[in-house]
């Protein structure tokens, strides 16, 4: 006898949406079949007038990671146990983190270090990037072959050091001749490189002359983490990247001139993809003068209402393959700690309200196909990082990730309808549809509002990118 069967709802699988049913056995998907294919199981979950979609792939955050616009504090964000309750509230399944390599450190112990911290402790699957950061030893390059091997092959780089220096903030920024080499060592072996693309020169320039100027206001983050930042770094990586033959994930796209660089690239056909936070989308620098508008901060920092809309252009169409959240989960004290362009707290909490709100502002609002909406929220994620088919499809064999949208739901967003910190920058926003069941392996770790997942429910999860995302842009 079956596990578990789910019925009567919209399925939305890889070949289009449709009253389909999904038959699961040992935490796998064993059948997407026509309704009435299967008559007994031993739990049925009855979807009818809701959207069934694959499970959220967050494929940026930052948990239990040390917080550096106050390096005179020993301050981290919050961890995977409190995180990734609000994930699976929200209907992520899986969330990339990252593990990141300083001058000094074994990339290896690096790795296993962060999974250790992990298991036992995420009530989702989770993943990590690796981060090579600051003046690496070339040596340190020479491990990249046998991480991609053992399951890691993304690498997140920074072009730019986002804040300026201080004798306790080490350097994250990775040359573009350390750049290159990474690639050399990534591109022919199956990996990917992961970038936060800003102009260096730029964006400390611009902390420079502002304190000159005496324009410290964290209003003007705009302005130092500008638009021509974002389009010279872009364009840059990518001329690198063809000559290198590698592929690029940039993170948190924020400007119009990143996407217009990224829709270029991939009309010639470069694996070049792009992703964007949901909160860029729906925020704008403005928002900075609001009462709590730092809560909406992170960096590459929120821009105008012209890179909203070639945001969503992207995201409705081709340009932008994602959403993330680039989480950075503090309470709402620290989170407004800062106030001046060189100590707003950076990052985001939003992977629990990132299901939702793109549907509400996707699908409702903009009339995204279903088909669409589930690429940017799970599978162009598990794609272009490794995990698909095991994650981001409701397919035979697929893991079985599985989430119910209501999308009769219609409410003002509160405080209450969140499960990780004191506070969310999503209280007070209206939304049509919202998760109400999230199953991770086949397993109900969330139903009609209440947990019952365990932090013990999350595994690491090993990945290996498919090649054509790496020769094309494939999705």
């Amino acid at each position: 006898m079956l596990e578990l069967l789910i019925r009567n709802g919209q399925v939305v699988t890889p070949q289009g949406a449709g009253a389909w049913e999904i038959a699961v056995q040992d935490g796998k998907i064993a059948a997407v079949a026509a309704p009435g294919t299967f008559r007994e199981a031993t739990r049925v979950i009855d979807a009818a007038g809701k959207v069934v979609v694959p499970g959220g792939v967050e494929p940026h955050t930052h948990l239990a990671h040390r917080i550096q616009m106050h390096p005179d504090d020993d301050l981290q964000t919050l961890g995977p146990e409190d995180d990734s309750r609000g994930m699976a509230f929200g209907g992520t399944t899986t969330h990339v983190d990252f593990a990141f390599v300083r001058p000094g450190d074994d990339l290896p112990s690096v790795v296993e270090r962060r999974a250790a911290r992990w298991k036992g402790n995420s009530y989702t699957d989770y993943t990590f990037h690796i981060t090579l950061a600051g003046p690496l030893p070339l040596k340190t390059f020479d491990a990249i072959p046998e991480a991609i091997q053992q399951g890691f092959p993304s690498f997140k780089v920074f072009t730019t050091d986002v804040l300026p220096p201080h004798p306790k903030r080490p350097s994250n920024r990775l040359d573009f001749g350390r750049l290159q080499y990474a690639m050399e060592k990534v591109a022919p072996r199956g990996g990917i490189m992961v970038v936060h693309a800003e102009d260096h020169d730029v964006v400390q320039f611009m902390y420079e002359r502002f304190r000159e100027e005496g324009r410290m206001d964290g209003a003007n983050l705009p302005l130092v983490h500008n638009k021509v930042s974002e389009m010279l770094s872009f364009r840059r990586a990518i001329n690198l990247a063809a000559i290198m033959d590698a592929a690029i994930y940039f993170v948190h796209t924020s400007a119009r001139e990143g996407v217009e660089a990224v829709a270029e690239a991939r009309g010639l056909g470069r694996p070049i993809y792009a992703e964007t936070l949901h909160h860029y989308t729906c925020f704008t620098a403005d928002d900075y003068r609001s009462p709590r508008g730092f809560c909406y901060h992170t960096y590459p920092s929120l821009k105008y209402p012209e890179d909203q809309a070639a945001l969503w252009d992207g995201l409705l169409n081709d340009a932008v393959s994602t959403t993330a959240t680039d989480e950075y989960p503090t309470t709402l004290a620290l989170k407004l700690r800062g106030k001046t362009i060189e100590d707003v707290t950076g990052g985001n909490l939003g992977a629990e309200a990132r299901m939702g709100i793109v549907y509400t502002e996707g699908v409702v609002k903009r009339k995204m196909s279903l088909e669409r909406f589930v690429q940017v929220t799970s599978s162009n994620a598990a794609r272009i990082l490794g995990l698909y088919p095991g994650k981001g499809a409701l397919a035979p064999g697929s893991d079985a990730d599985v989430v119910l949208i209501d999308p009769a739901i219609s409410r003002t967003l509160t405080k209450d309808d969140f499960h990780v910190s004191d506070y969310s920058p999503w209280e007070g926003w209206d939304v049509r549809g919202w998760p109400v069941t999230t199953l991770l392996r086949g397993k109900v770790i969330v139903e009609n509002g209440r947990l019952h997942g365990d932090t013990r429910d999350g595994q690491l999860v090993k990945r290996k990118i498919d090649g054509a995302v790496l020769s094309r842009p494939a999705c």
